[in-house]
């Protein structure tokens, strides 16, 4: 006696494309904004990335050779072109040489400093390029998806009123369908937050070296290169420097903050 042949698997009536194929053009076009936000913000996730990790291994270069050359203009080629400490020891190159042709001159301090000033506003505002949109997609996905949330929950009991059926069967599918919507948004927003403040927190530990590294410019190009910062941390006790007069004054000591 022959067995019966097994029955051929039935689709699965619920998930996220019957709920697409159900909701109609305003799921579609939900999950497709929710899913064009994920990928923006990852997007901008890795090339920020990219970008900051970029400045901060200028930065370990800087703190390694940059102080040691003779002039500024030595140092300067050093630097990768088109960075962010060679835009500020270029800008500053400038602003030295424009103080000259003022007909009208200002201190050369306050010159420099408000040259400096401006090219660290300028990386900190590129820098920032983009966070606004993670911040964004972090505070409205969730009610982009809410609102497909709403609308599949409207259309799924129209359907459940026009049959006349409300059983737990005839209502959990619609409703946990429509339901899905929330999850999406919640999914996009998390990780957009969680980039937003990672990356505003690297920004900042990289604004702070930027900053002290322009400090530093400045005291070196006002004193024609007598102040300069001295990188690092004590010699070895068998390589230590002679003991410094009482007269003689000591130098500064940078230490760097690390991005993480």
């Amino acid at each position: 006696m022959q067995a019966a042949p097994a029955a051929a698997p039935t689709a699965n009536p619920y998930g996220l494309v019957p709920a697409l194929q159900q909701g109609g053009i305003i799921a579609i076009s939900v999950f497709t904004i929710l899913v064009l936000m994920s990928i923006f913000s990852f997007y901008i996730l890795f090339t920020k990335l990219m970008q900051q990790q970029k400045i901060i291994a200028q930065g370990r270069k800087v703190r390694a050779s940059f102080w040691n050359s003779p002039n500024l203009r030595e140092a300067s080629t050093k630097l990768e072109a088109k960075s962010a400490y060679r835009a500020i020891v270029d800008d500053a190159l400038v602003a030295q040489d424009q103080h000259g042709k003022l007909t009208d001159p200002i201190d050369q301090h306050d010159w420099m400093a408000n040259s400096l000033a401006r090219s660290q506003g300028a990386i900190s505002a590129r820098l920032g390029e983009g966070l606004a949109f993670l911040a964004t997609v972090g505070s409205t996905a969730p009610f982009i998806g809410l609102f497909g949330t709403v609308v599949g929950i409207y259309r799924a009991l129209i359907r459940i009123g026009a049959s006349g059926q409300a059983s737990i069967d005839a209502v959990a599918g619609p409703v946990g369908e429509a339901l899905i919507m929330t999850a999406l948004g919640l999914v996009v927003a998390v990780p957009a937050v969680l980039a937003y403040n990672w990356l505003v927190r690297r920004n900042k530990s990289i604004m702070e070296d930027l900053a002290a590294f322009t400090n530093d410019l400045h005291g070196y190009l006002m004193s024609d290169g007598a102040v300069k910062p001295r990188m690092g941390g004590a010699a070895p006790a068998s390589r230590a420097a002679p003991a410094r007069t009482a007269t003689a004054p000591s130098e500064p000591v940078r230490t760097p903050t690390t991005a993480k």
